[in-house]
């Protein structure tokens, strides 16, 4: 038998993105946003330099890849490698959670793609929004 927890303290200690006051549900936002999503599954592939990220994601501004990456960067999600040299010279990688969000991230990405002719085609599908 499964016990709920009762207090938000408990909550806390596993995480509750039902409870409003849960930073969990800061995570969720950040790792589901549209920016944070395409920046996470472009690192699946491995390290890139900002302009090689920037340059995979149609569409996305300067300001919001660098946002992006620094809200993932302090979530833990992705890791930010300075070079010491000029001009300087920084990679991006995802840490081992962000490697394993990603994945799991993969596979709404790959159903989304492999489905779109569907989800176009329903009555009720919007893509405004």
């Amino acid at each position: 038998m499964t016990m709920t927890p009762d207090t938000l303290t408990d909550r806390l200690e596993r995480g509750d993105v039902m409870a409003a006051q849960c930073p969990s549900r800061a995570l969720l936002r950040h790792v589901t946003s549209q920016w944070g999503v395409l920046v996470l599954t472009v690192l699946r592939r491995g390290t890139l330099r900002y302009s090689e990220i920037r340059h995979r994601i149609g569409g996305i501004s300067e300001k919001m890849l660098a946002q992006t990456l620094r809200t993932l960067e302090s979530d833990g999600f992705v890791s930010r490698t300075v070079h010491p040299v000029v001009p300087p010279h920084v990679d991006y990688r995802l840490t081992a959670a962000g490697q394993e969000v990603a994945g799991r991230i993969a596979d709404l990405v790959d159903w989304i793609e492999g489905n779109l002719g569907l989800l176009l085609s329903s009555d009720t599908a919007s893509l405004e929004g």
